[in-house]
């Protein structure tokens, strides 16, 4: 064979196993990326969501696939869960009409716990690169049942691979704590306590709602809820706990001098595992009311942009202008924010936590799961 060929035979030889390496490289790449949720096109992605409702208060919501389509390019990763209530369809208090809001009825709220299994499935039914934007969360408990960890545990050996969280669940709540049947819950319940436990045990990240105070309280009444509450997150420092909505909600405004409670929390050292969450369209109306409530709160989250972390708080929504409706409210406060503090709140706050959980709980079940 002459010489000139076999040189260019040996040359393209080498060439074909070069480009066997780089396919058998990027195939890896590719792998890795959808097991630790880093996919390279997440650079692309506006915003991660801590707080998203599969589901509604009946328990009908959005096919997690046409989800997907409605995250699009505009959100990388969420936090999923249903919601742990079932609103109670009472013939004898609204006739044939069918409440699938707790505002919509007298009939109590009960707790939901297939819930659980209905998003555990959900997620499966996706392939490994789509699992990897999603960060399941369990609700399906009673925080006022001694019980609720041994669910909670039992949830993490049926389903392994799945979970990262808790919540959201709720203590106190205008208008729901009351409607729901059995003993209501309390910051002072050691129920809450085994919970927050077996949290900080598995890694798993809680996502906490209770209501900075009373609706329609009197004036000068003692918010006495902080005080249980920092009680509460001070008892737990080996859990992750994301406080819901900065504690506000439809009716629950915030209480005098509101950003310097929310700063006091935050300098303060015990409290270092707990972050806020900046969510809901009813949280929103306080934080983009006026210039100056935007100022000040852009200060705050500036000061402390490790410790905020965004949400949208949207159930089962049917397309994207309707899931983002959130997001773009928060928009006059997103532009105050330095780049750094915006990209955390947005993003890398979430990204930080939810590994952090992944990677804990994986642990954990590995060690308990038979």
């Amino acid at each position: 064979m002459n010489m000139k060929i076999r040189y260019r035979l040996g040359d393209l030889r080498t060439a074909m196993r070069s480009a066997s390496r780089l396919v058998l490289i990027l195939i890896l790449t590719e792998s890795a990326a959808a097991q630790t949720g880093t996919h390279a096109a997440t650079a692309t992605y506006e915003l991660n969501d801590s707080h998203f409702h599969l589901t509604n208060y009946v328990q009908e919501g959005t096919d997690i696939h046409k989800f997907l389509e409605i995250m699009g390019t505009k959100v990388g990763r969420v936090a999923l869960f249903g919601i742990p209530l079932q609103q109670q369809w009472s013939y004898g208090n609204t006739g044939d009409f069918a409440p699938t809001y707790y505002l919509q009825s007298d009939a109590p709220l009960y707790y939901y716990s297939f819930t659980d299994a209905y998003i555990a499935m959900a997620y499966k039914s996706l392939t490994p690169e789509q699992q990897a934007r999603f960060d399941p969360m369990i609700t399906g408990f009673n925080p006022a049942d001694m019980y609720a960890a041994d669910h909670i545990r039992r949830v993490l050996q049926t389903f392994p691979g799945v979970f990262s969280g808790i919540g959201e669940f709720t203590i106190h709540k205008e208008f729901v704590s009351s409607k729901i049947a059995g003993e209501t819950a309390s910051l002072t319940n050691p129920a809450l306590d085994r919970i927050l436990d077996f949290a900080g045990e598995a890694g798993l990240v809680v996502l906490l709602h209770n209501d900075i105070d009373m609706p329609f309280p009197k004036p000068e009444q003692e918010p006495y809820v902080l005080k249980q509450l920092k009680e509460l997150f001070s008892r737990h420092p080996r859990t992750t706990i994301i406080w819901a909505h900065c504690g506000l909600g439809r009716v629950v405004r915030p209480v005098q001098d509101q950003l310097a409670m929310l700063e006091r929390a935050l300098a303060n050292p015990s409290l270092q595992h707990v972050s806020i969450d900046i969510s809901w369209d009813e949280v929103a109306k306080y934080i983009v009311q006026t210039p100056e409530s935007i100022k000040l709160m852009a200060e705050l989250v500036n000061r402390y942009p490790d410790r905020f972390i965004f949400g949208t708080d949207e159930v089962a929504p049917t397309e994207q202008q309707k899931y983002l409706k959130v997001y773009a409210m928060y928009a006059p406060l997103f532009s105050q924010l330095q780049p750094a503090a915006s990209e955390k709140l947005r993003q890398g706050n979430y990204e930080r936590l939810f590994d952090e959980a992944r990677r804990k709980v994986r642990g954990w079940e590995k060690a308990h799961v038979q």
